[in-house]
């Protein structure tokens, strides 16, 4: 097995882990986890290969891609109730996703001669693609979106690094470990710290005058 298809495989567990434990949060029986997980984990890479063109989606050309969703929605299933009462597990794990994701699909674009700015964005929708999925089919407002909280901009310094390794010929196992663990560690920390995004509107009062305006047209 390839360091790639490890690491792909190790990035669908981890975001199929979070599809399933909000599926548990949810009520959803094993079917309805096994969906979840398959959307979460399989999502941002399925829009990579399609954006890439590089023939059918690794997903389904590899049946060994549908392994790790297996493995985290039993994992889930057979976990005890003191790990699933703790709520934080779902971001660890989205965030374990994300860094391995965002990456991968960076890197993935390089090799097929993306412009590296393209293959930045292309490694950022596939780091935050699986977990919009999962959100808004779990009825809940996607992570994205979240203004007390930053998702996208961890995905992309991961990959504007990945992309600046690449060019200067320095990208290898260790150096996209440590970009990896970079990632992981700027989502947790901005989770726990509630650090968010500017918000669209400079001031609150520009954004409840917005909000007045769309109500009255």
């Amino acid at each position: 097995m390839n360091l790639s298809l490890a690491a792909d495989l190790l990035g669908v567990y981890f975001f199929a882990v979070s599809g399933s434990l909000m599926a548990a949060r949810r009520e959803f029986d094993l079917i309805g986890s096994l969906i979840l997980a398959s959307l979460v984990g399989l999502g941002g890479g399925v829009v990579r290969d399609l954006i890439i063109a590089d023939g059918v989606p690794n997903s389904f050309a590899n049946p060994i891609y549908l392994l790790p969703v297996l493995l985290a929605a039993l994992s889930v299933h057979f976990a005890s109730a003191p790990f699933l009462r703790r709520t934080n597990w779902l971001m660890v794990f989205d965030a374990a996703g994300l860094a391995l994701f965002c990456i991968s699909g960076t890197s993935r674009a390089l090799q097929h001669g993306m412009h590296p700015v393209s293959a930045v964005l292309l490694g950022v929708m596939t780091g935050v693609g699986g977990g919009v999925l999962r959100d808004v089919v779990a009825n809940e407002t996607p992570g994205l979106f979240n203004p007390n909280d930053l998702y996208a901009i961890p995905a992309l310094v991961g990959a504007a690094f990945t992309a600046m390794l690449w060019g200067a010929d320095l990208y290898g196992f260790w150096t996209g470990l440590a970009v990896a663990c970079s990632v992981f560690a700027l989502r947790v920390t901005a989770h726990r710290q509630g650090w968010g995004a500017p918000m669209a509107a400079r001031s609150k009062s520009a954004s409840l005058a917005v909000r007045i305006g769309s109500r009255r047209s």
